[in-house]
């Protein structure tokens, strides 16, 4: 690679201390420019280094420094130049000390970034491959990066956010939330034009969209779109982070996602994307990655943060050359520090306010809570979002876990948070496998989780009641796999996780078995009918609705390929085709009634008209469930859900009242009979949902009178509505 072309150093103008980042402006006198400011407390010296179309680099020193904050203006200075930082003081590893001007670094307000992170030797702040590996990090490298890394790109603020009386604001309690990946999700897709897929825009396009909306989820939770960095020993491998849990940027839309080019469209691109989703009724979920970044632990590359200020900006050890890390990926971001709460909380509001966005699932989110010796759920991170007057009113989801001890908490964030809850996701997943010894964790499960979620004037919706995730098998891989096929990772096997709680239904991986292959299906409809009439926020992964499968790898971090992309060909299957109709049907079903979607958690009272609850428990013998039933093992359990006199409000204060209903969930290997029960509970019973049927395009319709013993089929759920009078008219959704 030549040299890089250098022109005469420019000294910029004072300029302000904010706001942080690069930011067009008019300068004194009106002249037009940007100013740029930069927190490197500790830096000796900071240079912007500006870039011109043929790669000529310009270097301007900045001279001002106001509370650690270096800054300057620049005359003519526009939006879609490329520009980054050299950060000068000292190269003093075992003091955590890791400057070295020769690196060119990415700012941490970038807005957009040019160019993807390749990971050769000159852009590592040590010397990578130094014989004594145990002390390579210690030795600096003095070759300039600026050849090999991507640089910012100052872009204007036109454009702003969605305004927020035009965002659909669905209500915790109404919303259905949908995990899918921009690239994975449009990638194969037949109505996405070729040149968008993969996009921003191929999101936005109405094919995508029609899919969206067809099924009715009412938000899209988006894994990672902030700019984010390849792993080194992925690319050594031929193979690149498809998840995109890696980032470096967080400011910046992730470039490659950008079918419009660079020079900061993709900014624009993005934030018509959101406006397409909002058009269509459907809420934008941004899953971050606050927690580390991609710069990884001490022998990793010198990218933005590391090079600006090491120990201003990281946890480290005692012994200050190491890196504190909670996070399993090498570093954790010193969240206690205000200049690094500052960075998270301005990233946040900006993507509310200026790209739309409607809320955030945190990753890790336990490693933003803690202090200095625990996780605290007083911490300076969680007291910050809870006064702001922009993040207290978007969706905030908790990862409530991290690796370090003490860093799983589940059911502890404060209210305003909800979490993604794995106590549902196991037990219903032992549920249907066979594997739970009672139904007492199934009971809270279905009921919203009031043992995790009962306090503080949480509400049932505070769990995100889920079964998979891009984070191990899909649903098809969870009734087709007992163990974990990686192999294509390059990790032998090693990586993802071991405890799958999963059962292949008698073969393991694809079968030709026409007896394994419908069974597979029906748990697909147990699995989906279970979580869409579970009390709390659904949530789906893009894909299990039409059969989607990863070959049975439950961690496909690194396939940016058909392994990861959704298969939109399964839809020509008609079995897959009328799993997603099933899909669509039981999200209607769940907006039409109130009663599957309470907002307060139930109380179990008896009503003293009736003696009716408003959530009931009933054994196959048609009785209420005792302590000792919970204590038996069973295979099956009825739920019934009293529509009469529900918690909610109408718009102007009324009483809302609904249809009452009984689920019946039966996970055995033969038939069971199922005495319906009788008054005051119901004269009868409509037939809605039977999942032992393949196809559920139309409700059965069947009435049974109360008393009747119900043949119930082996692993199944039915879904029947109960009828309160004698009279047995059909009624419709």
């Amino acid at each position: 690679m030549p040299a890089p072309r250098t022109a005469p150093a420019a000294e910029p103008w004072p300029g302000g201390p904010e706001p942080l980042g690069a930011r067009v402006c008019q300068g004194p006198g009106g002249v037009p420019g940007t100013n740029f400011a930069l927190w490197a407390g500790d830096a000796e010296a900071v240079e912007l280094c500006l870039f011109d179309e043929d790669g000529t680099e310009t270097r301007c020193p900045l001279t001002e420094q106001t509370h650690g904050i270096w800054h300057g203006f620049v005359p003519g200075v526009l939006p879609g130049r490329h520009y980054g930082y050299r950060v000068h003081g000292r190269w003093d590893p075992w003091t955590g000390a890791r400057w070295n001007p020769a690196k060119l670094l990415l700012d941490p307000y970038a807005r957009a970034v040019d160019g993807e992170f390749a990971l050769p030797p000159e852009v590592y702040g040590h010397v990578r491959d130094w014989p004594q590996q145990h002390v390579a990090d210690t030795v600096r490298d003095d070759r300039d990066s600026a050849p090999y890394v991507p640089k910012g790109v100052v872009v204007g603020d036109g454009g702003g956010g969605e305004r927020a009386d035009r965002r659909p604001g669905t209500p915790w309690d109404e919303t259905v939330v949908y995990e899918l990946h921009v690239r994975g999700f449009t990638m194969r897709h037949p109505g996405v034009p070729p040149e968008l897929r993969g996009t921003y825009a191929g999101l936005a396009h109405p094919a995508a969209v029609e899919h969206l909306t067809r099924l009715g989820v009412t938000a899209v939770e988006l894994l990672p779109v902030h700019q984010f960095a390849h792993e080194d020993h992925l690319l050594r491998r031929g193979l690149r982070n498809h998840w995109g849990y890696n980032t470096i940027g967080y400011f910046a839309p992730h470039a490659a996602y950008a079918a419009t080019g660079t020079r900061g469209r993709q900014v624009d691109e993005f934030r018509a994307m959101v406006r397409a989703l909002h058009s269509a009724g459907i809420e934008v979920i941004l899953d971050v990655v606050y927690n580390h970044t991609a710069e990884a632990g001490e022998l990793g590359p010198t990218l933005s943060l590391r090079g600006v200020d090491n120990a201003g900006y990281y946890r480290l050890q005692p012994d200050p050359r190491r890196y504190a890390d909670v996070t399993g990926c090498g570093n954790t971001l010193h969240v206690l520090r205000p200049q690094v709460l500052r960075l998270i909380t301005d990233s946040l509001r900006y993507w509310v306010t200026e790209m739309g966005v409607d809320g955030f699932r945190f990753d890790l989110a336990s490693a933003l809570a803690r202090t200095e010796r625990d996780v605290d759920m007083l911490a300076p991170f969680l007291s910050a979002v809870a006064q702001d007057p922009v993040l207290r009113q978007v969706k905030l989801i908790a990862e409530p876990w991290d690796v370090g001890p003490g860093g799983y908490r589940v059911g502890a964030f404060p209210p305003l948070w909800a979490e993604w809850n794995d106590h549902y996701r196991d037990a219903v997943r032992d549920f249907w496998r066979g594997a739970l010894p009672d139904v007492r964790d199934l009971g809270y499960r279905l009921s919203g989780s009031s043992d995790l979620y009962g306090w503080g004037g949480r509400r049932p919706y505070a769990s995100v009641n889920f079964i998979t995730a891009h984070d191990g098998f899909t649903l098809r891989d969870l009734v087709s796999y007992e163990r974990k096929h990686n192999e294509a990772n390059g990790e032998g096997n090693r990586d993802g996780s071991d405890d799958n709680r999963s059962w292949n239904c008698g073969a393991e991986g694809e079968t030709d078995d026409p007896g394994v292959r419908t069974l597979r299906r029906r748990q697909l409809r147990n699995l989906l009918s279970t979580v869409l009439l579970s009390t709390g926020v659904p949530m789906l992964v893009a894909g299990d609705e039409l059969g989607r499968t990863q070959g049975g790898n439950n961690n496909a971090y690194c396939q940016d390929n058909a392994t990861g992309w959704v298969d939109w060909s399964l839809l020509e299957d008609p079995g897959w085709a009328a799993l997603t109709e099933l899909t669509a049907r039981l999200i209607r079903l769940r907006r039409a009634h109130p009663v599957l979607r309470r907002p307060l958690f139930f109380t179990g009272r008896a009503r003293p008209s009736d003696g009716v609850r408003d959530l009931a428990w009933f054994t196959p013998r048609g009785t209420e469930m005792t302590e000792a039933d919970w204590y038996a093992p069973t295979t099956a359990l009825g739920v019934y859900l009293s529509g009469r006199d529900l918690p909610q409000r109408d718009p102007r204060g009324g009483p809302v009242s609904d249809d009452s209903f009984l689920v019946l969930l039966h996970a055995g290997p033969a038939p069971l009979p199922f005495v319906l029960p009788g008054p005051p509970w119901a004269r009868g019973y409509e037939l809605l949902l039977d999942t032992a049927r393949e196809n559920q395009g139309a409700p059965p319709g069947t009435h049974h009178p109360a008393g009747e013993s119900l043949g119930l089929p082996e692993r199944s759920v039915l879904l029947l509505r109960a009828l309160p009078t004698p009279d047995l008219r059909q009624k419709t959704e």
